[in-house]
């Protein structure tokens, strides 16, 4: 089933993204060899991964060595994410060290090998700012740059020195200049460390000034399109707070900002096209097994985005789709699957709310 939503989105694919340098005039790696510049790409974005501990989530991924391998949980739905131009990830709890001690909920401190899950699936950047940045203080959060620079995966949202946090993050996808900028809006009562009030993008919603100087810098240094990555508000509401659609507004009302990919409520929440520009309120989550029950946190959705040159040369989004998705929890593992018939009934309800269908977003069914 998940290949067969996999062949609707292979058109436009072009590999994986290479991570923005020191100068970010000059990017390494992949360069554009072609005479002509790109004319579309294409983005997918999934929510938030958490890892709980003591679960089937992490039973299922348990090795007999102690090591873990997450690779199974992605599985059905990495070909949709390997086959898109540029693939978004949401890393919301920081690693521990190799062989733990691992912690779940309230202050996370989770299995390192995600990572590597993560980037086998073919995630190629991830945000990594959220409330639960500073769970395992300064150590985690470096402990969990240098994870994803190890692996492969570009990050923002969290910086382990004062120029890494002021140098833009931008990635070069098949020749277009793409920069990601990342902000939470809680730390849930931990504060940024003396010294290092840099380290994590905070901005108290609906205040995105942080977010918004980000995504200046990102376009004053080259980016062609910039995409921010919003952590609020409320959890386990589908439909966002008066405070996070101000805030989403703000995003869209700047020059600089493209898309807005929301995290946090660990359920899905509308799409909406804001000003001929799109925001996904909330992805739900894309790795997770809460305990708490009444609540639809095994709904997810995969966010497309196509980008297209217009005849003024700037990108914009030409079509915007969703993969509605579920998270199944087996008795011996967990996995990320395409969407039963009812769970896409639900999400769809969900993801139109806001008039998302009638501005055009299509919804794919397997």
């Amino acid at each position: 089933m998940a290949a067969g939503l996999a062949m609707l989105l292979l058109a436009g694919c072009s590999g994986p993204v290479v991570g923005a340098p020191d100068d970010p005039q000059e990017l390494p790696g992949r360069q554009a060899t072609a005479a002509a510049e790109p004319e579309s790409f294409t983005l997918v974005a999934t929510g938030d991964v958490l890892i709980h501990q003591g679960r089937s989530l992490t039973e299922g991924a348990l090795h007999s060595d102690g090591s873990y391998d997450f690779s199974g949980v992605l599985a059905p739905i990495a070909p949709m994410v390997s086959a898109a131009d540029l693939a978004i990830c949401h890393l919301e709890t920081p690693v521990a060290p190799p062989g733990g001690p691992y912690r779940g909920y309230p202050r996370f401190a989770v299995q390192p090998e995600i990572v590597d899950a993560l980037a086998d699936a073919g995630y190629d950047l991830c945000s990594t700012a959220s409330n639960h940045s500073l769970d395992a203080g300064t150590d985690g959060l470096i402990r969990t740059l240098d994870a994803l620079d190890a692996a492969g995966v570009e990050h923002t949202g969290t910086y382990r020195t004062r120029a890494e946090s002021e140098r833009p993050r931008i990635v070069d996808v098949g020749g277009v200049r793409v920069g990601h900028v990342a902000g939470t809006f809680s730390l849930n009562g931990v504060p940024l460390p003396a010294g290092r009030e840099w380290s994590v993008d905070v901005d108290p919603v609906p205040d995105v000034d942080r977010m918004l100087a980000a995504a200046a810098r990102a376009r004053a240094a080259g980016a062609q399109v910039v995409v921010a990555s919003l952590h609020c508000c409320v959890e386990y509401r589908n439909d966002p707070t008066d405070e996070q659609v101000a805030a989403v507004h703000a995003l869209l009302a700047s020059p600089d900002i493209d898309l807005v990919l929301g995290h946090h409520a660990h359920v899905v929440q509308p799409f909406e096209q804001v000003g001929g520009e799109w925001v996904a309120y909330g992805l739900g989550n894309s790795i997770a097994q809460h305990s708490t029950r009444g609540y639809p946190t095994e709904d997810s959705v995969m966010a497309r985005f196509t980008f297209t040159r217009g005849a003024d040369g700037r990108f914009t989004v030409t079509r915007a789709e969703a993969v509605p998705l579920r998270i199944d929890l087996g008795v011996g593992g967990v996995a990320v699957v395409p969407a039963d018939p009812a769970t896409v009934d639900r999400v769809t309800e969900v993801l139109g709310r806001r008039g998302a269908v009638s501005a055009g977003l299509q919804v794919l069914r397997r």
